[in-house]
């Protein structure tokens, strides 16, 4: 399929289609494959050619999907368990309510920068952040953008899906494109906080019947709470740090298994990860709708031309990454899905442009997060819903929220492209 070249207006057609079917409720996997099948006709290859190119995209993500899969042990252990709850609440504590804004955002990245899906991290957090947004006066749109941008910031240093997907196109270690977000995340949580202090009276303001009592009674502990992703990061540490290869195939359920235990719940760790599969089975088939896209991509003219762009405008090598990432962020309006597409496409031309691995994979990573909030994204309707928010309120709030985004990806291309080429070539 080496010969097969698709037009750029084609598959710019094709992901036109592809945000119209998902604004319009589609599946985004359907949505997806949609897209993919027009972009190859209209894009001048064969009807024929078009599905081998897309089985071939989705061939490319059968690594992460497995990952993917794997890691919904310990989602579910984290969300089924209440330990998702329980690290919420104890960040809540410990800022109290001066310092809700920066609880919320805090509890946010957290929960994400674990394990937990950030759409789950939102119904998880949105309950107690009401409620302690209507002890501190807060309106909504304050604590919707720390509740988002803490995701947002926490999804970057994640064992997520996206991450696994950046990971497994650049052949780096997970931990090691965690790690490499460390600092973008906590700048984006530096620019959340200024933000959402900004627009903390700013819209409609909480009510009190929309906040909700939250039983903790029954609650684990923190330390048994953290257990399970502390087992998992350890297990994939002791690769970089004693030579000792675990696949995140492996440390991930691993890590759910031993938090289970932690808590006392072995038990329950078979419902569990039942749990933790129907919440991921979701992640796997849109990974794979994306691969149809991302194989048509792949065959595009339209690689070409942004390399070109990026050489004309005079900009470095290293641009390629995030501009990779943003422009796949904002077709998909999902970091997952962006990160999956930009990764599998784009990874081997930044290398081939003498881009380091690791400059690579955090800059495309940061920007894959930048437009996740988009309207043709779940995030944006799973996330309105949860503080029960105005329509027109949520489109105001975008512009913060790529802002953070822009933040978040502009410290990752200094730290790892300006400054990256120094100390990493």
């Amino acid at each position: 399929m080496n010969g097969i070249e698709i037009s750029a207006l084609g598959t710019l057609l094709g992901l036109g289609l592809t945000i119209f079917f998902i604004i319009k409720k589609v599946s985004p996997a359907y949505a997806m494959m949609i897209g993919a099948l027009f972009a190859g006709i209209a894009g001048g290859i064969t009807i024929e050619d078009t599905v081998l190119v897309m089985i071939d995209g989705a061939g490319g993500m059968t690594g992460v999907v497995l990952r993917v899969l794997a890691a919904g042990v310990l989602a579910g252990v984290l969300i089924e368990s209440g330990a998702a709850r329980t690290i919420a609440e104890q960040i809540f504590n410990r800022l109290g309510v001066s310092k809700a804004l920066l609880a919320i955002a805090g509890a946010m990245m957290v929960l994400t920068g674990v394990g937990v899906f950030i759409g789950v991290a939102v119904l998880t957090v949105a309950p107690i952040a009401l409620s302690i947004a209507h002890k501190a006066n807060l309106s909504k749109m304050a604590v919707l953008l720390a509740i988002t941008c803490g995701g947002k910031a926490g999804n970057i240093i994640s064992p997520n899906p996206n991450t696994i997907a950046v990971a497994d196109a650049f052949q780096l270690l997970l931990t090691t494109v965690m790690f490499a977000g460390i600092v973008p995340a906590l700048g984006g949580i530096w620019i959340t906080y200024i933000i959402a202090r900004h627009l903390q009276h700013k819209g409609e303001k909480v009510d009190k019947k929309e906040t909700e009592k939250v039983n903790t009674s029954e609650l684990p502990s923190l330390t048994a709470s953290l257990s399970g992703p502390a087992a998992a990061i350890g297990l994939l540490l002791l690769q970089p740090l004693f030579g000792i290869a675990i696949d995140p195939l492996f440390a991930l359920p691993a890590g759910g298994a031993i938090g289970a235990f932690m808590m006392k719940k072995g038990k329950d760790l078979n419902h569990f990860a039942h749990e933790g599969l129907k919440r991921m089975s979701g992640v796997a088939i849109l990974l794979i709708g994306t691969g149809t896209l991302a194989g048509i991509i792949a065959h595009s003219e339209l690689i070409e031309i942004i390399i070109t762009g990026i050489d004309q405008l005079g900009m470095p090598a290293y641009m390629l990454a995030p501009v990779a990432g943003m422009s796949m962020s904002v077709a998909t309006g999902s970091t997952s899905a962006a990160a999956a597409v930009a990764g599998n496409v784009f990874a081997p031309s930044i290398l081939e442009l003498g881009v380091h691995p690791l400059a690579g994979a955090a800059m495309l990573h940061a920007g894959a997060g930048m437009f996740d909030n988009m309207p043709q994204g779940t995030l944006f309707h799973i996330s309105r819903a949860a503080v029960d928010m105005s329509l027109k309120e949520r489109f105001q709030l975008l512009p913060y929220e790529f802002l953070v985004g822009g933040v978040i990806t502009l410290i990752s291309t200094l730290l790892f492209g300006v400054m990256g080429h120094v100390f990493l070539t």
